[in-house]
C-alpha cells in the first residue's frame, strides 16, 4: 500500500502567485477597492426600505456586500499567512496596514448599508423578513437592528472606525513585530541555536527539566526587557475600546463579547461557576504531578513536563495518519476532508525560525478552503493542536451550503468544532495505549487540556476583567500588571503554584488581538459544549455526523442558548449543564490518579 507524503509547508500560490510580491494580490486589492466605491455609490443612493416590495433591493444590496467581502476576506486572510510563515516579511507588513485601512473603509459601507434598511418601520421590516429573498437572513438582519440601536450614529461610528486604523488597529500590528524580533538562544543536545517564540514555547514540554526552566527564564527574560512596550501597547489597545464603548454608554467591558458569542451574562456567570465549584480534583492532579516530577509544588515551568518515559516523539507523518483514521471512525466526511486538506498542501507546519507563535485556521471563502498554521516539534499535544484547527477548518466546509452572511458564527461555537476533533484523536491516543506508563501520558496530556480550560484561560479572564476595571482609572503599569497576573493565576489554579508567569500578559497573543476582546471564555465554552455534543456522538455511534454537521450549520444563525436547546435540548443558563461536562474531565484525573499511585 502506498501512503501518500504529506507537506508540512503550505501552498498558498493557489491563491496569489509570488507571495507578498504578488502581482495577481496587488490587482485583487486594486479590484477589492473599485468594490468598494461602487458599493459607497450604491449605499449613497438606497433608502429606508418603506413596504414590502423593497425586499429585493435589500436583497441586491446584500449580494453585493458578499462579493466584496468574500474577496476582501480572502486577501486579509492570505497576507496575515505570509506574515505569520516568516515575520521579517516586510512586504506583507505593508500589506497587512493596507488592508487595515480597506476594510475599514467596508466597515464602514456596511455601518451605512446597516443603518439605512434597519430604519424601516416596525411593521414593514417584520413584513421584509417573512419575504423569500430575506426570510433566509432574518436572525443576522435582526441582529443587524439590534446592534445599530446599540450603537452611536453613522457619522460618529464611521468616525470610530476611521481612526480605528492607526489608532487601535496598528497596536495590534505592532504587538505582531514586537514579538516577532524576540530571538531565544538555547544549546540543546550540545547545539546552539536562536530561536523564535513559537519555537522556544515548544520547549516547555521537553523532558529534561533543566531545559524547561532553562527556557522559562530566558522567555521571561525577553518578556521583561520589552514590559514597557508591551505595557504601553495592552494600555492603548484597552484605552481605545473603553473610550468607544463610553461613547456607546456600555457600562461593561463584557457587553460587546457577550454581544459577539450570541452568549447571556447567565450562561457565562452559569460556566465560571460550575468550574469553580468543581476544581479540587484538579488541583489534587497538580499536586500529584509535582511529587511525580520530584518537586512540592507544581512549578509553571513543570505544568506542560512529561511524567512518563514511554511519551515518545511523533513525526508529522504519523501524526497526520493518526488522525485520519479516528476521524474516519466518526464520520466519513471528516476523514475525507482531513485528507484533502492534508493532501493539498493546506497546513503550515514545519519547525523553522521567523514563524509568528501558535496555531490558527483561516478561511479563503473565495475559494472555498482552508489554511492551518502551526509549529510541529514531535508531541502529542502537537497531534492535538493539529486535530484542533482541522475541525476548525472542517466547521467552514460544513457551512459551505449556507449564504455566506449566515456563515459569520462566533468565537464559542468555533471552538466547539475544533475541541470536538481534539476530543476525537485524544480519546483515540488512549484507549491506543500499549501499557499504563504510556496510558499514563496520554491520560496526562488529556487532562492538561481540562487544565488549560478551567485554569488557564479562567487566569486569563480574571486578569482582562480586573485589568479593563483598573484601566478606566487610567493607564496600568507593567509591575501591576504583573501583579494582577500573579494574582489571577493564584486563584484560578486554586493556590496549586509553587512559581507563576508574571509575564504571560505580555507574551500571550490573545490579549493583542484587535478584532475579538476577551479572546478567553469562548476556549472554555467549546470546550464543555463539545464534551455534550462528543457524549452524544458516543451514545448514538455511526451516523451521528449528520447530525453534527445540521448543528454546525446553525452556528451562526441562533443564540448559543438556543443553539443547545435546538440539538442538545440543554440548558446552558444553569449550572448543572456545565457541572455535567467537568464532572467527565474529572474521570480522567481519577483513572490518572489510580495509575500513578500504582506505578509509583
Amino acid at each position: 500500500m502506498t501512503t501518500t507524503k504529506y507537506s508540512e509547508v503550505w501552498n498558498l500560490d493557489v491563491f496569489f502567485k509570488g507571495g507578498s510580491e504578488s502581482s495577481e494580490l496587488r490587482n485583487h486589492l486594486d479590484q477589492v477597492k473599485d468594490e468598494i466605491a461602487k458599493l459607497e455609490t450604491d449605499v449613497d443612493t438606497l433608502e429606508t426600505p418603506q413596504q414590502v416590495d423593497d425586499a429585493d433591493k435589500v436583497y441586491e444590496m446584500i449580494e453585493k456586500i458578499t462579493a466584496t467581502a468574500l474577496n476582501l476576506r480572502e486577501a486579509g486572510a492570505t497576507i496575515g499567512c505570509f506574515i505569520a510563515a516568516d515575520t521579517k516579511d516586510k512586504k506583507a507588513l505593508l500589506l497587512q496596514s493596507e488592508v487595515s485601512s480597506i476594510s475599514a473603509r467596508f466597515s464602514t459601507v456596511m455601518l451605512k448599508l446597516q443603518q439605512t434598511i434597519t430604519k424601516a418601520e416596525k411593521d414593514v421590516w417584520e413584513e421584509l423578513l417573512k419575504t423569500d429573498q430575506l426570510k433566509q437572513f432574518a436572525f443576522v438582519l435582526n441582529e443587524w437592528r439590534e446592534d445599530v440601536e446599540q450603537k452611536l450614529s453613522e457619522k460618529e461610528e464611521s468616525l470610530i472606525t476611521a481612526l480605528s486604523v492607526d489608532g487601535y488597529q496598528s497596536w495590534g500590528q505592532l504587538y505582531d513585530r514586537l514579538v516577532g524580533e524576540i530571538e531565544i538562544e538555547m544549546t540543546i543536545d550540545g547545539e546552539t541555536k536562536k530561536l523564535s517564540v513559537g519555537q522556544a514555547n515548544n520547549l516547555t514540554s521537553h523532558e529534561d527539566p533543566a531545559v524547561r526552566k532553562e527556557v522559562f527564564e530566558k522567555l521571561e527574560t525577553a518578556w521583561k526587557e520589552k514590559e514597557e512596550f508591551f505595557a504601553a501597547t495592552l494600555n492603548h489597545l484597552a484605552g481605545f475600546r473603553l473610550a468607544v464603548y463610553k461613547k456607546r454608554g456600555w457600562d461593561s467591558v463584557l457587553k460587546e463579547p457577550l454581544m459577539r458569542n450570541r452568549m447571556s451574562q447567565n450562561t457565562l456567570d452559569a460556566m465560571w461557576n460550575a468550574i469553580s465549584a468543581n476544581k479540587e480534583p484538579f488541583v489534587q492532579y497538580l499536586n500529584r504531578k509535582a511529587e511525580m516530577l520530584g518537586t512540592d509544588k507544581m512549578n509553571w515551568y513543570d505544568l506542560d513536563a512529561p511524567v512518563s518515559s514511554s511519551t515518545k516523539n511523533v513525526t508529522y507523518q504519523e501524526g497526520a495518519e493518526f488522525i485520519l483514521e479516528h476521524f474516519g471512525k466518526f464520520g466519513p466526511e471528516l476523514e475525507a476532508f482531513s485528507r484533502r486538506a492534508f493532501e493539498n498542501e493546506w497546513i503550515e507546519a514545519e519547525d523553522r525560525p521567523n514563524k509568528r507563535p501558535g496555531g490558527f485556521c483561516t478561511g479563503m471563502p473565495a475559494s472555498e478552503e482552508s489554511r492551518i498554521f502551526m509549529t510541529f516539534s514531535g508531541s502529542t499535544s502537537n497531534v492535538a493542536t493539529l486535530a484542533h484547527e482541522l475541525g476548525h477548518a472542517f466547521h467552514s466546509y460544513a457551512l459551505r451550503p449556507v449564504p455566506y452572511l449566515n456563515r459569520q458564527y462566533a468565537m464559542g461555537v468555533a471552538e466547539t468544532a475544533s475541541t470536538f476533533a481534539e476530543m476525537i484523536v485524544a480519546d483515540a491516543s488512549v484507549k491506543a495505549a500499549k501499557s499504563e506508563d504510556e496510558k499514563l501520558a496520554l491520560l496526562e496530556d488529556k487532562i492538561q487540556r481540562s487544565v488549560a480550560f478551567f485554569m488557564n484561560i479562567h487566569s486569563r479572564f480574571l486578569f482582562e476583567t480586573r485589568f479593563y476595571e483598573e484601566r478606566k482609572e487610567g493607564v496600568v503599569s507593567a509591575s501591576r500588571l504583573n501583579e494582577l497576573m500573579e494574582e489571577a493565576q493564584q486563584e484560578a489554579y486554586g493556590g496549586a503554584l509553587e512559581t507563576v508567569q508574571p509575564h504571560f500578559w505580555a507574551s500571550k497573543l490573545h490579549f493583542y488581538i484587535t478584532g475579538v476582546p476577551f479572546y478567553n471564555f469562548p476556549y472554555t465554552f467549546g470546550y464543555l459544549f463539545s464534551l455534550s455534543i462528543y457524549a452524544k456522538a458516543l451514545e448514538e455511534g455511526e451516523g451521528f455526523e449528520e447530525k453534527y454537521i445540521a448543528l454546525l450549520r446553525d452556528t451562526a444563525i441562533m443564540s448559543v442558548e438556543d443553539l443547545a436547546m435546538k440539538h442538545l435540548g440543554e440548558d446552558i443558563t444553569k449550572e448543572d449543564f456545565w457541572a455535567k461536562g467537568v464532572k467527565l474531565c474529572v474521570k480522567d484525573v481519577e483513572e490518572f490518579m489510580i495509575i500513578a499511585s500504582e506505578e509509583r
